[in-house]
């Protein structure tokens, strides 16, 4: 699997993600950092086939009518730590990993993983 870590969340969690042996990439890697447009993330995201993790829900509104990007994990947590954030991946990763292969549009929040249709 890989990823695209968007600009609102920490490059730590990007950072964790490569240490956890997935191909990752964080905005702040891509020559526009994370001045990049969501129309370039979406792109990446297809080209590369990566999922896109953010907070942002343009990417919603963009993954529902056009399909872009790739695939779509949502965070719903509102505001947390980045230790936290870490340990959420950390105990939620496999579960998501797999429903990756079935699935385009998960979201993540501090109780639990939705998975979308």
């Amino acid at each position: 699997m890989k990823f695209l870590v968007d600009a609102q969340l920490p490059v730590r969690l990007a950072n964790f993600l490569r240490a956890s042996n997935y191909d990752t990439i964080h905005t702040r890697d891509l020559p526009d950092k994370n001045a990049t447009s969501d129309i370039d993330i979406n792109t990446i995201s297809i080209q590369q086939y990566r999922i896109l993790i953010t907070k942002d829900y343009d990417f919603v509104n963009s993954f529902l009518t056009v399909k872009q990007p790739y695939k779509l994990l949502l965070i719903t947590t509102g505001n947390i730590s980045n230790s936290e954030l870490e340990t959420l991946f950390s105990t939620n990763i496999l579960s998501i990993i797999e429903l990756f292969k079935h699935h385009s549009y998960i979201e993540i929040s501090r109780e639990t993983v939705i998975v979308h249709q």
